[in-house]
């Protein structure tokens, strides 16, 4: 795959980017999130601090995500360990 360089302005921040050239439509809507997350807290309190405009957002997301993420389902794998267990004591009991 091909690699862009790109610029994005993040908080008022540009950052140079090298990425892969199929990630950049996510990139550049991601990083379009963030400064309009940033926005909305500017707004909607009185925090002008940038770095705790920028904490508050990654925590924004952080939450959302870890919200979002399902729970893993280890049932399989543990009824399976079991099996090998029991099939290991009988081995073993031999």
């Amino acid at each position: 795959m091909s690699e862009l360089s790109i610029k994005l302005i993040i908080g008022g921040r540009t950052y140079p980017l090298t990425i892969k050239r199929d990630e950049e439509e996510v990139i550049r809507r991601a990083a379009k999130n963030i400064n309009e997350s940033i926005k909305v807290l500017q707004d909607s309190y009185a925090v002008k601090d940038m770095q705790d405009l920028l904490a508050m957002t990654c925590l924004q997301i952080a939450t959302k995500s870890t919200a979002e993420a399902p729970e893993p389902d280890y049932s399989e794998i543990e009824s399976e360990l079991s099996n090998i267990n029991d099939q290991l004591d009988k081995l073993l009991a031999e």
